[in-house]
C-alpha cells in the first residue's frame, strides 16, 4: 500500500519540527512525498537557512515560504506585511498555489488554538490553511493558482488536556496560558520514537532559536530522556475535506 503524500503548513521556522517533525520524518522514511510551507520570515534570512537544514534532516525537501512578517519580529521580513494583517483572500490564494502544485493527500497544520502557546501567527495559519484546503479543490476559486486539487484529509497538530498536564510546564514559559483540547477530540496519537533522532536534529537546526533561549533552546539543555518524554508523541485532530463515503487517508501507522 502506498504511503500518502503530506504537506505541512506552519507559521514559523521551527514549528514544523516541533509540531510535526516526527510525522514528517516517518512519512518520508516510508517513501512518501513530504513538504513544508512556512507562512512567515523571508527567504534570505538566517531563519530560512536553518529551516532548509531542518527540512533536509526530516526529508521534507526545500523550504516553501510565503514570506510574510512574524507578528512579533518585524526583522523577519523587512518591508513585508505582517502575516496577521495580510488580506485573507491574498494569503489563502498563495497557499492554494502551493497545495495545487504539490498535490498532497494529507495536509497538516496548527489546531484552532495555534497549539499550546496560542501564538497569533499560529492561530492565523490554522484559519488560512483550513480555508485553502477547501478552496484548492474548487475550480472557480483562484483559477490562476493551478489546476484544482482536493486533499483527502486535514490533520491539526494539537495537545490533549492529559498531555498539557504532564508536559505543558516544560513546553510553555511560566505564567503563560496554555491551550489544549479534550482527550476525546484527538483522532491520531502517533508514536514517533523511531524517528526521534531526526526530529530532535531538526529542532536543534534552528540554532538562532536555541541561542536566544526559545523552546528549541530549552529542549537543547535537557537530558535526552526528558527530551524524549516531551517529543516522542504527536497528537492530531482529523478533518475530512472530502465527502462522506470516500475512502479515508491516514497518517502512517
Amino acid at each position: 500500500m502506498s504511503v500518502p503524500s503530506l504537506l505541512a503548513v506552519f507559521a514559523h521556522p521551527d514549528d514544523e519540527s516541533l509540531s510535526a517533525g516526527g510525522v514528517l520524518a516517518r512519512h518520508a522514511a516510508a517513501g512518501a512525498r513530504t513538504a513544508v510551507v512556512t507562512a512567515t520570515w523571508a527567504a534570505d534570512t538566517v531563519r530560512a537557512a536553518e529551516l532548509a537544514e531542518a527540512l533536509r534532516t526530516l526529508g521534507a525537501g526545500r523550504p516553501r515560504m510565503l514570506g510574510y512578517a512574524d507578528a512579533r519580529a518585524p526583522q523577519s521580513a523587512p518591508g513585508a506585511v505582517r502575516f496577521c494583517d495580510v488580506p485573507l483572500d491574498e494569503s489563502v490564494r498563495q497557499l492554494v498555489r502551493h497545495i495545487r502544485e504539490f498535490r498532497p493527500e494529507i495536509v497538516v497544520t496548527h489546531d484552532a488554538y495555534g497549539g499550546l502557546t496560542g501564538h497569533p501567527d499560529h492561530v492565523h495559519t490554522h484559519r488560512v490553511a483550513t480555508l485553502a484546503v477547501q478552496a484548492a479543490g474548487l475550480d472557480r476559486l483562484y483559477p490562476d493558482a493551478g489546476a484544482p486539487w482536493r486533499p483527502s484529509a486535514l490533520y491539526l497538530a494539537t495537545h490533549p488536556h492529559s498531555a498539557e498536564r504532564r508536559l505543558g510546564a516544560s513546553l510553555v514559559r511560566e505564567g503563560r496560558a496554555m491551550y489544549s483540547v479534550p482527550d476525546e477530540w484527538v483522532t491520531a496519537t502517533v508514536d514517533v520514537g523511531p524517528w526521534l533522532e531526526q526530529k530532535i536534529g531538526a529542532v536543534l537546526a534552528h540554532r538562532s532559536e536555541v541561542q536566544r533561549g526559545a523552546l528549541p533552546g530549552r529542549l537543547a539543555g535537557l537530558p535526552p530522556t526528558d527530551r524524549a518524554r516531551l517529543l516522542a508523541t504527536e497528537w492530531y485532530i482529523r478533518h475530512d475535506p472530502r465527502s462522506a463515503g470516500v475512502a479515508q487517508t491516514e497518517l502512517t501507522a
